[in-house]
């Protein structure tokens, strides 16, 4: 979805939350109905879901990428299935370049039936927490402890695809950043059976950038997370653009941020996700910042894992 998410998605309560309640409702009811008529299916081969309630920008793609390494180290061979859609080639792009193993359709369920042919030991849904149509032996709900779930309501009012009560669906919760017990809390209300883990991103070429005048971009879910990010690393941020999530750079829009970079001397530098949107350009003044996903107590989280495959 290409937007730019409100500031009032940010607020407890706001006049637009309130007055797009009724639109939220609407948006529920056919969501409960589509997934009361769907038919759910079952599969040969284990499949774990990383899926989300808040849109976009919680990390699905690199804990996919994660579980997926820690589990061939296990001697599994798994399988990253991800719905097609032409918008998102960057992500499909930077995940071919850690693992052949994607598998890309309009239809998941095509998709799983093409990693049972292939002989893959498991899939990882990456995305799909809402496609009803899927017996998930396991499914992992991201957040972001920057934005965890807005202002709690659901779009429009929000930016929750569904209410905090489909928490129940799901057997792990990962919280990206800082502890939060107040969240925890929350979410131990509402499903004492969830376990909680923690994981953080760790910039890997980060030295490379300190002492140097940047010109920061990025189109992501959350931008002000990148951002934020190079700021805490010391990082000197001379000027930063935010696009929308999944935003199609255009080459004459990507030549002008680079002349302005280069003007005035700022080394350009974007995230890795936009780094493959715009790779295709071929220009060679774009930087990006490598990032690794560590889990808080792996060891703990693959056992919890194992336990549901």
């Amino acid at each position: 979805m290409k937007l730019f998410k409100p500031e009032f998605w940010t607020k407890k309560i706001s006049f637009f939350s309130i007055l797009f309640l009724p639109f939220s409702l609407i948006y529920q009811i056919v969501f409960y109905i589509k997934n009361f008529v769907t038919k759910q299916r079952n599969f040969k081969i284990p499949i774990i879901c990383v899926g989300n309630i808040y849109l976009g920008g919680t990390g699905k793609t690199p804990l996919s990428l994660l579980i997926m390494k820690i589990l061939e180290q296990q001697g599994k061979k798994a399988s990253i299935i991800k719905k097609y859609y032409p918008e998102h080639f960057d992500e499909h792009h930077m995940i071919q370049n850690y693992t052949d193993n994607l598998i890309l359709n309009k239809n998941r369920l095509l998709a799983l039936e093409e990693a049972e042919k292939s002989g893959y030991d498991l899939a990882i849904l990456d995305d799909g927490f809402q496609d009803s149509s899927i017996k998930k032996n396991l499914s992992i709900l991201c957040f972001n402890s920057n934005q965890l779930i807005g202002n709690g309501f659901t779009f429009p009012s929000g930016p929750l695809r569904e209410r905090m009560s489909s928490i129940k669906r799901a057997g792990i919760i990962m919280l990206n950043g800082k502890k939060n017990n107040s969240f925890e809390k929350k979410v131990k209300n509402i499903s004492n059976k969830v376990e909680i883990f923690y994981s953080n991103y760790k910039p890997i070429n980060i030295e490379e950038f300190r002492d140097k005048k940047v010109f920061a971009f990025a189109g992501i879910g959350n931008p002000e997370n990148f951002f934020s990010m190079l700021i805490e690393n010391d990082i000197n941020i001379q000027k930063k653009i935010a696009f929308p999530d999944h935003y199609e750079f255009s080459r004459d829009e990507i030549k002008k941020i680079i002349n302005e970079a280069l003007e005035k001397n700022f080394i350009l530098l974007t995230s890795e996700k936009d780094y493959y949107r715009i790779k295709k350009y071929n220009f060679k003044d774009i930087r990006y910042v490598k990032m690794k996903l560590n889990i808080i107590n792996e060891h703990k989280f693959l056992k919890t894992i194992n336990n549901f495959i």
